[in-house]
């Protein structure tokens, strides 16, 4: 068996030993999505002990309510999906959500900002959404669209994340594009050491999960966790 080989396995075991529910965010964010949906979702998120549910900003309240006596997060997007609302709307938007009961942000970056190479925007853009969450202790995850990006600007996101010293870096909205494990090594190589990953958008099966957890991704946002762990 080769090194490499060893070292997956290796951390395969690790993952499994340390309960793979809890890497998931379990995610329902489609424009349909109904009440009863999210019923469902928090009830399947308290069956499987997930680390936290996704939803649309419209259910924290009740997402909150239906997990208040657990230890499952409630997380919300903001300026989701496309990420080019200004930034006093995005601001606005987390301190409603956290304030109805969201204890994890996904926020979308302006990649209309980004492409436009204006990183000075981008910056400001995380930086007043980061210290919502902060003035609240919320986690904050920046979503870069990492497949929609060269290189180049992955590593210019990146590297104003670390300036800013956000909690997360997401690759993906799920809307819009998918994730993948070259982003995610790339991510990884740019990010320091106490940002973490989360890998989300068409991950649908646990070698995937594996396989991104391995690239360096400490959470995974799907629409499929039920079916993943139960594999």
């Amino acid at each position: 068996m080769n090194h490499v080989l060893v070292v997956l396995v290796k951390n395969i075991s690790i993952v499994m030993e340390n309960n793979l529910s809890q890497y998931f965010d379990h995610t329902l964010l489609g424009f349909n999505t109904s009440l009863e949906d999210v019923k469902s979702l928090c009830k399947e998120a308290l069956k499987y002990a997930f680390k936290a549910v996704c939803i649309p900003p419209y259910f924290v309240k009740d997402a909150k309510l239906l997990l208040q006596e657990s230890d499952v997060k409630v997380c919300t997007v903001v300026g989701f999906p496309l990420g080019y609302i200004d930034t006093l709307s995005k601001s606005l938007e987390a301190k409603l959500a956290i304030e109805q009961g969201a204890e994890e942000i996904d926020m979308v970056i302006n990649i209309a900002a980004l492409k436009s190479a204006d990183l000075a925007f981008v910056e400001q853009d995380i930086l007043s959404v980061y210290s919502i969450c902060k003035d609240y202790d919320v986690l904050l995850k920046v979503i870069i669209e990492a497949s929609e990006l060269s290189e180049d600007e992955i590593k210019a996101v990146c590297g104003l994340c670390n300036r800013v010293k956000v909690d997360f870096v997401k690759t993906s909205t799920g809307i819009n594009s998918k994730a993948k494990l070259d982003d995610v090594v790339l991510m990884r190589e740019v990010l320091d050491d106490n940002i973490q990953i989360k890998a989300s958008g068409g991950i649908r099966s646990k070698l995937q999960v594996l396989d991104f957890i391995n690239a360096g991704a400490s959470r995974i946002g799907t629409s499929s966790s039920v079916q993943i762990v139960k594999e």
